[in-house]
Order: C-alpha cells, then structure tokens, then sequence
C-alpha cells in the first residue's frame, strides 16, 4: 500500500468513526460504503468514504466538509512520539482526552491535548503546561498522577494515569443521590486529596462531581488540575483579580467576587457543595445562567440537606454546614479538619470541629439587649425587667404580712398602757 492510499484509510477510518458518532450515518451505512470502496480498490481513481457518504445521498458535501479539518487536526494530534492513541475518551471546550499505550511502559494512560484554535493563546498554553505541573508536585492516592507534558509539532499535550471508571457527576446522572455511607467515603477520599495539596502549596479552584473520579475498584481520584494555583503565586493571583475562575454550580464566593487571597478554603466550599449534590441529587444553588446561581451563592442560604433527605444524619448536615458558610472563616480552616468531622460521621460520631465551631460562635455571639419600652408619662426609655412590681404576687404578700405585724404592734401597746 502506498503512503498516500495508507493515509486515505487512516481518514476514512477516523471519518467512519465521526459520522456515525453524531448521527449523520449508520454503522452499516458506513460499512457498506468502505465494502463498495474495497471492490474497487484497482481504481486509481477511487473514491474517499467522503465522497461516497455523499453520492449515495447518507451525508452532503457541507457536512463532510465541515468534519475533514476536525479530522485532519485528530491526525496530527494523534502523532505524539512514544505513545499510541487508541480512543477518545470525551472533549470539552478547553481540550480532549485519549486513552493511549505508553509503548516504553506498556501500559494504559490518558492524553489531554489542547485544541489547536488555542494553540497561538499564550495564556492558554500557560494554564495547559501550568496543570501538568502542578500534577506533578502532587503523589497521592487520591489524586490522578502526572506522567508527561510537551509538544509535537503542533500539539500540546499532557499524559496522566488513566483512571477506569467513572466521574461522580457520571454515578449522580445514572442511579440519583448517593447512600450517605458511600457519599462519606468519598467526600474523605476527596479531603484526603486537597489536605495533600493544600500541604504542598496548591489550591485546587474547581471540585466538583466532574472532576472526582472513582475506580472500579472503588478509589477516588481527584482530578483535572486545570485551575489550580500556588498560594504563594502572588503574581498569577494579582493577574486574576476580579475574574471568576470556577464552576458556577460549585464556587465560592470569595471566587465570585475575584479576591486576591483565595486560599484553601475555597476548596472545602467546593468540597462542600459537591457532598450537598451527592446526598440530596441537587445542586445547593440553581437558575436560568450562571450569573443567577453564583448571584445565590452570594446571597441565599442553600435550603437544608435534610429537608431534601430526610435520611440523613444531623452530622453530615452539621459538616455541609460548615463546609459551605459564606464567610470563610466560619468555615473549616483546613481540610485536615473537615476530615476529621467526616470520618467522625462516617463512625456515627457527631462531627467535634463543626460542634466546636457552632459552640464558640455561639459564645462569642453578643448578649441580646433587654427590650426598651417608651414611658409614656415621662417621655423617657425604661428597660423592660419583667412584670411590674404591682403585678407580682410577693409584693401583695410582704405588705400583708407587714400590716399584720403593725396591727398586733398597736394591740400589745393599747393593752400595756390599760393594764397600767
């Protein structure tokens, strides 16, 4: 086979792929299109899958058109030396992910490449190379591993451990709202994870269902370092101010409104809000844009988790709670101590940092002012100290008792002073 007609089969193999994944042709349309290709496969003059999809009328010459550069730039992402693409695992707008053979290591790994329409963005390329490297500070269970960063020719791309399974959001989708037994377990995979990171220097910006990945072994994976940041990277947190850099759904407010200092704090909101979805199968916060939900972040008060599960225990109510208070140092300090609140629950224990919060906030809450009343006669503000002194029973029984001694004072006199 020559190079030319070796790379024509390596299109229509990805165009075959392509028209069947959205919809514009069948499996066996497709299949009987490449049977009528190899019948003539003596022509010098064969036709492309394109060309056929076309002439028998299964797709038009705008649709095919439209997929060949999408194609043309899946080949040259699929050049990456020393690994071998086997299949797209998803795609957003921010880039796609392959699962490939390592071919050093024989082993299965996950390739996030950037998009080529950002491939001239300077600050793209930083945020793409700056996840890899933060990845890369970070070897924890919970966490899903860097392997490699780079670029081929064109293509940046950033090599990961590949995790067989399923994201959170994926479970939620399929079977609703978790137990609340499996929802501790992950939410302390997750805090086990951001306690790591947070210890190493980084903020993690963006927990959400869709970014906690779990095995089929059952481990959790925290994943997708996109938006994470050094704490001491004043610059980068100054280059940011004023910008909201999270998921609507999931940020906090000190993110909402672009403050300089986020810390790790916005991570246990995150971690917060995402245990919420789990054990009620909604999110805190809803609305028509993203605006309005991050608006409600800001104001309202996310209505009880156990009024939506009447199931759960007052502990995990008590840790969303002060995981998710809007003014952060209401909040844990740390993720090490939301983890201890959530093994705690997870023992049927009540959750010690969340009640030791309440307690002191309780304590440290203003004495209630004694209610003021006008004086009417006066004009002037008296203090309310209860029922007035006319009104008390006692005060009727003191004077009684003192008329009672005033009379038998008067008889003892009147008869001493006959008897003299």
């Amino acid at each position: 086979m020559t190079e030319s007609a070796s790379t024509q089969t390596s299109v229509d193999t990805m165009l075959g792929k392509i028209v069947v994944e959205r919809g514009l042709a069948t499996a066996d349309e497709v299949e009987q299109c490449l049977e009528s290709q190899k019948s003539d496969s003596g022509n010098p003059n064969q036709s492309s899958l394109g060309e056929l999809l076309v002439q028998n009328g299964i797709a038009t010459r705008r649709q095919i058109d439209r997929l060949l550069p999408e194609i043309e730039e899946q080949k040259q992402q699929r050049q990456i030396p020393g690994y071998q693409m086997l299949e797209r695992l998803g795609a957003g707008a921010m880039a796609t992910v392959y699962k490939a053979k390592q071919i050093s290591l024989d082993r299965p790994v996950a390739v996030k490449i950037l998009p080529r329409k950002f491939s001239s963005n300077k600050q793209f390329i930083e945020r793409f190379y700056a996840e890899g490297k933060a990845a890369a500070k970070l070897n924890h269970p919970n966490i899903v591993g860097a392997v490699d960063v780079g670029l081929a020719g064109e293509t940046h791309y950033f090599v990961m451990e590949f995790v067989d399974g399923l994201t959170v959001y994926d479970e939620l989708v399929k079977h609703g709202r978790y137990k609340e037994k499996r929802a501790l377990e992950i939410a302390v995979g997750v805090a086990k994870a951001l306690d790591h990171a947070h210890k190493q220097g980084f903020i993690h910006r963006d927990v959400k269902p869709k970014n906690i990945m779990i095995t089929k072994q059952g481990v959790v994976k925290l994943a997708d370092m996109g938006l994470a940041r050094a704490v001491s990277d004043r610059e980068a947190a100054e280059a940011e101010a004023g910008k909201a850099f999270g998921t609507p759904y999931y940020i906090s407010p000190e993110q909402i409104r672009g403050e300089v200092d986020v810390d790790q704090r916005a991570d246990i909101y995150g971690l917060g809000c995402t245990l919420y979805h789990m054990v009620t199968g909604q999110v805190p916060f809803d609305g028509p844009n993203p605006s309005a939900v991050m608006h409600k972040h800001l104001r309202n008060e996310p209505k009880p988790p156990d009024e939506l599960n009447p199931d759960l225990s007052n502990g995990v109510a008590e840790v969303i709670e002060a995981a998710m208070s809007k003014d952060r140092k209401a909040r844990y300090a740390s993720a090490a101590d939301m983890l201890i609140d959530l093994e705690a629950v997870a023992q049927g224990e009540a959750p010690p940092q969340a009640r030791k919060m309440f307690d002191f906030a309780a304590l440290s809450a203003p004495e209630p002012k004694p209610e003021q009343k006008p004086d009417d006669k006066a004009g002037l503000v008296s203090l309310d100290k209860g029922p007035a002194l006319l009104a008390q029973p006692m005060f009727w029984t003191t004077v009684a008792g003192w008329a009672v001694s005033v009379i038998l004072l008067i008889v003892v006199i009147a008869m001493a002073a006959g008897g003299g």
